[in-house]
């Protein structure tokens, strides 16, 4: 049996243009899950400020559009990762700047890791630490997105864990700009306050023609896990 509904994606929630953000639709679906690590599977792309179909499947998961052919779905999953210590709060703050200071090529206007506002964006700028082979930023989400608890809503601690690894992929690996997230499986450790310092960071985990798969860590200050994941991304097709 299953039971189904429809929710909007607001346009703030943006990753390329028109195109809901990846991370939030996976935080979405994750909450709905209800299960500890989700694998969310991307198969299309989800509009923004119209109605889509959400449903619970017989298998435990949680899909997100037509039945005939859903946009993504998420199941229950594990994570087997091995997770490097994090970066220090002054290397992973240098590395933000970095970002900020000199955008990197094919930055876009993304919820996740777009030059925005504090009220408007998560702001995770990542950047090589030097001699670490991860890329890193000092990141305080903002009281702009709190719940009532002063807490970071799941959908948006999923979005911190998504975009990291596109930019590992792009600074330690071979990972091309317009690359999409094909499956993100995460978990989240534990709340995520609102105001409080954190450190995100991510590493290449292995590439494969156009598939290169990352992982990333999102942490306190003082390098206590808050949540993980890993990501599968693909290159956009060579043109013509």
């Amino acid at each position: 049996m299953t039971t189904s509904d429809a929710i909007v994606v607001p346009e703030l929630y943006v990753g390329y243009p028109e195109v809901a953000f990846g991370g939030y639709i996976a935080g979405v679906l994750a909450e709905r899950s209800g299960a500890r690590t989700v694998r969310v599977d991307f198969r299309g792309p989800v509009p923004v400020e119209v109605p889509v179909r959400i449903a619970e499947t017989a298998d435990a998961g949680v899909e997100l559009g037509e039945a005939e052919r859903p946009l993504a779905a998420a199941r229950p999953a594990e994570l087997p990762i091995e997770v490097p210590a994090a970066p220090s709060w002054d290397e992973a703050d240098a590395a933000a700047d970095r970002f900020r200071a000199a955008p990197p090529s094919g930055v876009v206007d993304c919820f996740g890791c777009g030059l925005r506002t504090a009220d408007r964006g998560l702001r995770v700028h990542g950047t090589p630490v030097p001699d670490l082979g991860l890329v890193a930023s000092a990141w305080t989400p903002s009281h702009a997105f709190a719940d009532a608890d002063g807490l970071l809503p799941t959908q948006l601690v999923w979005g911190a864990l998504d975009c990291p690894g596109h930019w590992a992929g792009r600074f330690l690996g071979t990972l091309r700009a317009g690359a999409v997230t094909a499956s993100l499986t995460g978990t989240v450790l534990r709340p995520v306050v609102a105001g409080e310092p954190h450190i995100s960071y991510a590493w290449l985990v292995s590439e494969s023609g156009r598939k290169h798969t990352m992982g990333v860590a999102l942490a306190t200050a003082e390098g206590e896990l808050c949540g993980v994941s890993e990501a599968l991304w693909i290159d956009p097709k060579t043109a013509a």
